[in-house]
């Protein structure tokens, strides 16, 4: 199974740029292969969803422990899922595209969303209106009716709060999400939202925030059933 690290040595950090990427993509390529691995063989994009998602986390939490090797690892693991669903995508009769495909579109999107530093636009600004700049150009190449459109249904409820509160915000809607401005919240939810929004005002990540604080809770409960005397 390709999910944990394999495949040779991809040479150390003398060697030429790109060279540990190209050598990834031959191992996922021969993985995929008639002769490589039944496992990595039968997967699909569908099946391959959950492993997105774990890595996405692991590389959060290496993140935030300051695991720098952990990191170095889990960025490995996610990258390999990018490689992976590249790789099956090829296989697509209608619709293929492959690992270039996906690197050359994401750098034409950043060119695209940046033209204050690849276009003759104005100077940056501040970094509110850096972000107003990329909601407006993602509005416009998507096409896409609101400021709210596009935000995952599956991100996590914090996670997708703070979304939701910061492009209102951004988009004008600051009345709608004012703490100050609302009556007080009643309802549990509300009361959350509101926190949400407070911590997005205070520039603060609230997700980031609940997860310091839940292990924190973690830690307290282990030490004290580390305490606690055995019956």
């Amino acid at each position: 199974m390709s999910q944990a690290s394999a495949g040779p040595d991809a040479g150390g950090p003398g060697d030429e740029p790109g060279s540990g990427l190209r050598a990834l993509v031959e191992v996922m390529d021969r993985l995929r292969s008639p002769d490589g691995c039944p496992w990595d063989a039968e997967q699909t994009h569908r099946s391959l969803v959950p492993y997105v998602l774990e890595e996405a986390h692991e590389v959060a939490e290496a993140i935030e422990q300051g695991d720098r090797a952990g990191m170095r690892e889990e960025l490995g693991d996610l990258l390999l899922q990018v490689v992976f669903h590249a790789r099956i995508a090829e296989e697509d009769p209608d619709d293929p595209f492959d690992v270039d495909d996906v690197a050359r579109g994401i750098t034409a999107k950043l060119v695209r969303r940046h033209p204050h530093v690849f276009a003759d636009a104005s100077g940056a600004g501040s970094l509110e209106d850096l972000h107003v700049q990329w909601d407006r150009i993602k509005a416009e190449e998507k096409r896409r009716a609101s400021v709210l459109d596009g935000i995952p249904a599956t991100l996590g409820a914090v996670a997708r709060a703070q979304k939701v509160v910061g492009r209102a915000r951004r988009s004008g809607h600051d009345d709608l999400v004012s703490v100050d401005a609302r009556a007080r919240a009643e309802s549990l939810g509300e009361r959350l939202l509101d926190l949400v929004a407070e911590a997005q005002a205070a520039g603060v990540d609230a997700e980031q925030e609940l997860r310091a604080a839940t292990r924190e809770l973690e830690s307290r409960v282990r030490g004290a059933e580390a305490r606690r005397p055995q019956t």
